[in-house]
């Protein structure tokens, strides 16, 4: 651990408004305030939001050097002990986005085999057949137009549920597209607050939000509780059946309560995450037609005519490069929290013990001093030669260090397959320039991100 010294800086940041602080302009929009503050006070910025006695501090980090040392180099030092994490463990559980310690090895120990590459290569078929269904219908759009924030969310979540739960799908499907929304919001407003509430007091939004948990567990709990009942409770090659036989002798496996919190943990950062980059990916193809052609030349001259399969992925490299360039613009986990043990020094400044410390893909992934031009979509970015030029964490929307998303491979998958199947059956152009965003449990968009269809080949 990096120790602090008499000679570390205080962190320096904005005063905001008086006795208030950054409030307003983090509430209105927190991703902005994050970008402003690094091009006015630098790479370590400390934040104050709200009234003394009711006071939020906390420290960003935007370099990728700092990055590296909150989620990686010094990961012990950083945990998930941050309010909004505690939020997300009472609504989801305490499966892999929020145990620590010898829960996180033994869980990560037991789920890590359900994602090795060759496992997950394994649902590429199912990836291209939920993607062509939605190609099939964009066959006989209303006007010509969809949008692409809901018709990709809808995609990403019956691909994931139809892995997590194999013919079990639509129930899953309904619920989730239902209950998902209200404790994404719950969730975001409980843990950045600096007071919240007890969860037990019956509030409108907290017996909302309660009735939306409790239907999601029920839905979960349902489907196992069914496959137990057909006397086949992991036959199956779904991610349902795997965790109710995964583990060791020494491990043991996971009851039910902890199959359940996996399944919720999956739905959550499988779902939205992926809908999110994919959206964006066709967008931003959409809004660049020369990037569009070039990428479908490449898909008609790979698949010509067939399905995607998983050796594709390493055969369509323009395709994933403007999908990595969409998730450096536009990373779905914009902003990764941690909360300091000991006291340290990053970047040459002095961060407290006890301290919140976020940081932040959004503002990384556009930072002057790492990438040229940082607004423009430019694909070519990401060839191998300017990737390993690069610093390790000056991309990184999974995450890094010992927390990394688990099921970053499922994701490269399921996006450049469901693209290329979709792009191999329309042009898209742009009819909304601008998508407007918010930042909750993951990026979202908050309004449409609508593209005419013509249908080719």
């Amino acid at each position: 651990m990096t120790s602090t010294t008499h000679t570390a800086r205080t962190v320096p940041g904005p005063k905001g408004v008086p006795f208030l602080g950054s409030m307003f302009d983090l509430r209105r929009s927190t991703l902005d305030t994050f970008t402003r503050a690094r091009r006015e006070h630098g790479d370590i910025v400390r934040f104050v939001a709200g009234p003394p006695g009711l006071r939020s501090v906390f420290h960003a980090v935007f370099s990728p050097e700092g990055s590296q040392q909150v989620l990686a180099s010094e990961a012990a030092n950083f945990r998930k002990d941050h309010p909004f994490y505690e939020e997300v463990r009472q609504s989801f559980g305490n499966g892999l986005l929020t145990s620590q310690d010898a829960d996180y090895l033994r869980q990560r120990r037991i789920v890590q085999p359900l994602f090795t590459k060759r496992r997950v290569d394994g649902y590429a078929a199912a990836v291209a057949s939920e993607a062509q269904a939605v190609a099939d219908r964009w066959r006989t759009p209303p006007d010509g137009t969809v949008d692409l924030v809901g018709e990709m969310n809808r995609l990403a979540l019956r691909t994931v549920s139809r892995i997590l739960f194999g013919t079990d799908v639509e129930a899953a499907v309904a619920t989730v597209h239902r209950c998902f929304p209200v404790i994404n919001k719950y969730v975001v407003r409980r843990g950045f607050s600096p007071r919240s509430l007890p969860r037990r007091w019956p509030t409108p939004a907290n017996r909302k939000a309660a009735a939306a948990t409790a239907e999601l567990n029920a839905v979960c709990d349902g489907i196992a509780a069914g496959r137990r009942a057909a006397g086949a409770p992991g036959d199956g090659a779904d991610l349902l059946s795997l965790l109710t036989r995964a583990g060791t002798e020494e491990d043991g496996g996971l009851d039910a309560t902890e199959i359940r919190e996996q399944v919720l943990v999956f739905l959550l950062a499988g779902h939205e995450t992926t809908a999110t980059s994919l959206a964006f990916t066709l967008h931003l193809l959409a809004r660049h037609p020369g990037e569009q052609t070039r990428v479908r030349e490449e898909i008609d001259a790979v698949l010509a005519g067939r399905d995607p399969e998983a050796a594709d992925l390493d055969r369509l490299p323009k395709l994933t490069m403007a999908l990595k360039e969409a998730m450096r613009l536009y990373p779905a986990a914009p902003v990764v929290s941690r909360r300091g043990v000991a006291a340290t020094e990053i970047g040459g400044y002095r961060i407290p013990d006890g301290a919140d410390v976020i940081v932040s893909p959004w503002v990384t992934h556009r930072h002057p001093d790492l990438w040229e031009d940082p607004e423009r979509f430019d694909p070519l970015r990401f060839t191998p030669e300017r990737e390993a030029a690069r610093h390790r964490y000056a991309w990184f929307p999974f995450g890094g260090g010992p927390r990394a998303c688990i099921g970053q491979h499922f994701s490269m998958l399921e996006s450049v397959l469901a693209a290329a199947v979709l792009l191999r059956s329309y042009e898209l152009t742009a009819v909304d320039r601008d998508v407007p965003l918010t930042a909750g449990i993951t990026l979202q968009a908050a309004g449409p991100a609508r593209v005419r269809l013509r249908a080719v080949g």
